[in-house]
């Protein structure tokens, strides 16, 4: 049985966001915990995240730098989740992860023992949210307002996330709320940062017509100009500095800069230029909006 899925509660709880959210930094503080235990490997994905045991601090969904999608995917993780917290998008704790090269070598599985064997140091966590289940549009929809819709569809086209799509929702249900997971294929024009110039930087994001709360979004624009508001000040250039120099220090990362430093400005550059400039992003998400509600069928009654 797949341990992220129970029985979805009889009444759900509908979640109101605050009209225009207040950034508080102390949300980007990141703890770092050593991984003591290694319970359950979560197969659902291509990356092998598990479910591990920390020092005291609980249980994590822990994203390793060795696997295949590699320490991109985690400064993605961290970035984009911060950004979230920033936004009071729900989304669960975040921390480092440490895992000591002792870690998991008691584990029988050779795939499992390589990619621990790749991923010692510093790697990320989500906090387990046990007992959650994936969010379906149609058994949990109430649970998420129109307003919280229309911010999640924003910030998605705002940092490029193709994966909250009625196929790959990465949106579970925990405590009949909520929780946006899984950003690491986000920011992906940091695969090829010679090619992002000011152009692609602004580009609209045409695959936000899959997302899975288009259409139960509101008010996109009032999204915009709250959201907008809220990390105009320091909230990127934060959620940037918390990546720790361990993932930014790495080799792949390295062959497009000279120094660490020159990584962060980079992702800051990219972030304010595309919040600063003429929303292009949130006019092909109106349009998709538009086009997914015309093709929507309609009720009964309203075909007389």
């Amino acid at each position: 049985m797949d341990i992220f899925r129970a029985r979805a509660p009889r009444s759900p709880r509908r979640i109101q966001q605050p009209t225009s959210p207040s950034f508080d930094s102390s949300l980007l503080q990141l703890p770092t915990y050593t991984a003591t235990r290694y319970v359950q490997p979560l197969r659902e994905g291509g990356s092998l995240p598990a479910v591990v045991g920390t020092n005291g601090a609980g249980l994590f969904v822990a994203k390793f730098r060795g696997a295949g999608q590699g320490v991109k995917s985690l400064i993605a993780e961290l970035i984009v989740g911060l950004l979230a917290r920033a936004l009071e998008l729900p989304a669960p704790d975040l921390a480092l992860i440490d895992v000591p090269a002792s870690f998991g070598r008691s584990e029988p599985d050779p795939e499992i023992q390589d990619l621990l064997r790749a991923s010692h140091g510093i790697n990320v966590g989500l906090r387990y949210l046990d007992g959650a289940f994936n969010f379906d549009p149609l058994a949990a929809g109430d649970m998420i307002t129109p307003e919280l819709a229309a911010r999640i569809v924003w910030f998605d086209a705002f940092v490029t996330n193709p994966d909250r799509t009625h196929r790959n929702t990465n949106l579970l249900v925990w405590n009949r709320q909520p929780w946006l997971i899984d950003h690491g294929a986000a920011l992906y024009a940091h695969h090829d940062w010679p090619s992002v110039d000011d152009v692609r930087t602004r580009t609209p994001f045409p695959l936000i017509r899959n997302h899975v709360l288009l259409q139960r979004s509101g008010d996109l624009e009032q999204a915009d100009a709250a959201l907008t508001r809220a990390l105009s000040g320091s909230a990127i250039r934060d959620a940037v500095a918390a990546v720790p120099d361990a993932l930014l220090d790495d080799a792949v990362i390295l062959r497009d800069f000279t120094t660490v430093d020159a990584v962060r400005d980079r992702y800051v550059a990219y972030l304010e230029s595309r919040l600063n400039a003429e929303h292009l992003f949130l006019a092909e998400a109106v349009s998709a909006r538009g086009r997914v509600l015309n093709d929507a069928p309609q009720r009964m009654a309203a075909r007389r």
